[in-house]
């Protein structure tokens, strides 16, 4: 192609594009690339069509007015100014993050009840004519214009920019839909249905028999081109049921289900998983995307719960925020406050029923709890004095734990223990207790004493027992020596030996006795100097009966071998001699018998004797016979 034939075809396009306005009389229209060109026909001549029929607004069939058709970017001739209005649109360019809401100011009108025009296959609005001979309706329209450029024809479409549906983590979408079919009577929410791609599809969903109003089904995080004419999304935080918690889930929609507790359990209904009412397996702990308008939650602690009954006091799971210090009186009259913890436990398999009985487990709390275990101490303060109350405390406590445990075991809840806390008595009753408990510690104070004493006692003895363990060792050594040597002696002499083994013995006995005794008691001491004294004795005894045997049994050797006369003499002579008397007094009278001088000088002798006490009269009486046998030792000298 020659260039300056290629030159002479542009020049009068560049004529064109710079004087637009000339050439615009000519009916020339140039459309720019990013618009498209609305045409608005003044009038029409000739023909059927000259005029619009009754209620439209866009015309299909060349008819005066806003045409259906558009011009696209591009160079246009025919289009005279007094016959056509060209309006340059520019092209509709919906966000990466929007949708475009859609709607129509020409169509079929919306049947009853309709409040959004059904989806029509126009090409995403870019073809007003399909949209208005498909059957499109006015208003605004259920499709959306997901994000992008569209040519759309502005005289027939309004489209509004709106935020799409975004839905963060840990979150989810409660929808409530303005389009669709009534719900039934008693009926809150509709249930779930299936193929309309969370409700982005909102044709699909009315098609498939979707429910107008708030929607059972929730919406997960995530992002999505929903038409927030047809649809409103409330976006709430995920459920979640803590750790050492059961979720027990309340249905209010969903089909009319069958009692699943049997007869036994007569406090109310728990169903399956989908039907209406309590559902009998609970949730375990986690997140779980619940909708709290057609579902709840009730979170019940399946670890060890602590009641506080007293007055300022109360856990962080705020059961016991309205429990109060409990107000007893005592059989005798004395009012005083009691403090009380109770520690329960709901079984997890037990939980729904806890729910369907009492619905939360602070109602538990409120309607069971607070009355048994207030009137329970109420009642048995009431039965005892004051300070038998006190004293029985512990007691009372077990028997507590028994009867609460009882009480509650109907309810489906573990009573684990009950303590009793803090306990208030009147003060006049506090200073009896006071002193008696004085008394009591005094009491004990001189019972420690008095064994301490004891204690020093037996400490004393001890030592004194241990003072003399030598001496009764010694003592019994001397025992044994002593015995040693009295049998030998035995041995050498009969008599002599029997006597000497004794008074050893008895000499040895009274020593270890006497040791014995000085470790023991005076009383030992007594009876051992008794013993020793009788032993003693009794050796001195037998020892003078030995030695008078001897001294006889001598007396009569000598009497035989010198004559009864001649002894006497004999021993009167040895006792003047050795009482230093002259045998011859220096006076001497005549005997009265007129016999011999020897018995005159014997009697003389004897008074002599018995004057100076050397012989007893009873044994000068025995001397007449004695000096009458002996010999006249006088006529001999």
């Amino acid at each position: 192609m020659d260039y300056r034939n290629f030159l002479w075809l542009l020049i009068p396009i560049a004529v064109l594009v710079l004087y637009k306005p000339i050439f615009r009389l000519f009916g020339v229209v140039i459309i720019p690339e990013d618009c498209i060109g609305i045409l608005n026909k003044k009038f029409v001549l000739f023909g059927t069509h000259r005029s619009l029929p009754d209620g439209k607004i866009i015309a299909l069939n060349g008819e005066a007015g806003y045409q259906a058709d558009t011009l696209a970017p591009g160079l246009y001739f025919g289009f005279w100014p007094w016959q056509y209005e060209v309006i340059m649109q520019k092209f509709i360019n919906i966000g990466q993050d929007s949708v475009g809401v859609v709607e129509t100011r020409d169509g079929s009108p919306l049947s009853d009840g309709r409040v959004l025009g059904k989806k029509i296959d126009c090409d995403a609005y870019q073809d007003a004519r399909a949209f208005l001979t498909k059957g499109g309706e006015r208003g605004t329209q259920l499709t959306i214009i997901p994000p992008g450029t569209y040519r759309i024809n502005t005289a027939l479409f309004t489209v509004t920019e709106e935020p799409l549906t975004d839905i963060r983590d840990n979150m989810v979408g409660i929808v409530t839909t303005k389009e669709g079919r009534q719900l039934a009577t008693g009926d809150i929410a509709g249930r779930e249905i299936s193929g309309h791609n969370m409700f982005q599809d909102a044709q699909t969903f009315i098609s498939n028999g979707g429910y107008k109003g708030r929607q059972e089904q929730v919406m997960l995080a995530g992002r999505y081109f929903i038409n927030p004419r047809f649809a409103t999304v409330q976006m709430e935080e995920m459920t979640s049921v803590p750790i050492a918690h059961a979720g027990v889930v309340i249905a209010y929609v969903g089909e009319e289900g069958t009692d699943v507790t049997g007869e036994t359990f007569k406090h109310g209904n728990m169903v399956k998983k989908g039907q209406k009412g309590v559902c009998v397996d609970p949730l375990d702990p986690g997140k779980y995307p619940i909708n709290s308008y057609t579902h709840k939650v009730e979170s019940v602690p399946t670890a060890n719960i602590v009641l506080n009954w007293a007055t300022g006091k109360n856990e962080s799971h705020n059961l016991d925020k309205n429990l109060s210090t409990i107000a007893v009186r005592s059989a005798d009259g004395f009012t005083f406050n009691l403090d009380v913890s109770q520690i329960i436990h709901i079984p997890r398999s037990d939980a729904p029923k806890v729910i369907a009985r009492f619905g939360s487990v602070a109602n538990l709390v409120t309607q069971v709890l607070e009355p048994t275990i207030g009137n329970y101490f109420r009642n048995a303060a009431q039965s005892a004095d004051a300070i038998d109350f006190l004293r029985g405390r512990s007691q009372r406590q077990d028997d507590a734990k028994v009867k609460i445990a009882e009480v509650l075991r109907e309810y489906n809840v573990v009573a684990v223990d009950t303590l009793i806390g803090d306990i208030d008595p009147p003060a006049a009753l506090m200073k009896t207790l006071t002193d008696r408990k004085i008394a009591e510690q005094e009491q004990v104070t001189y019972n420690t004493q008095r064994m301490a004493q004891d204690a020093r006692k037996q400490l004393e003895q001890s030592k004194a027992q241990a003072d003399t363990q030598p001496s009764v060792v010694k003592a019994e050594r001397d025992v044994e020596i002593a015995r040693f040597n009295a049998q030998s002696f035995i041995e050498n002499s009969n008599g002599n030996a029997k006597a000497s083994v004794i008074s050893a013995e008895g000499a040895a006995k009274a020593m270890v006795l006497k040791a014995e005794g000085d470790a023991k008691a005076k009383t030992v001491n007594a009876e051992a100097d008794a013993n020793v004294l009788r032993m003693v004795g009794d050796a001195e005894g037998k020892k003078i009966t030995a030695v008078g045997v001897a001294e006889a049994e001598v007396i009569r050797l000598k009497t035989e071998a010198v004559g009864q006369g001649n002894y006497a003499v004999i021993e009167v002579g040895r006792a003047l001699a050795a009482a230093k008397i002259p045998l011859v007094p220096q006076i001497m009278a005549g005997g009265g018998d007129g016999g011999s001088g020897g018995g005159s000088l014997v009697n003389v002798l004897l008074a002599n004797l018995i004057r100076d006490g050397l012989v007893k009269k009873d044994e000068v009486a025995a001397a007449p016979k004695v000096m009458a046998a002996a010999p006249d030792v006088t006529k001999k000298s």
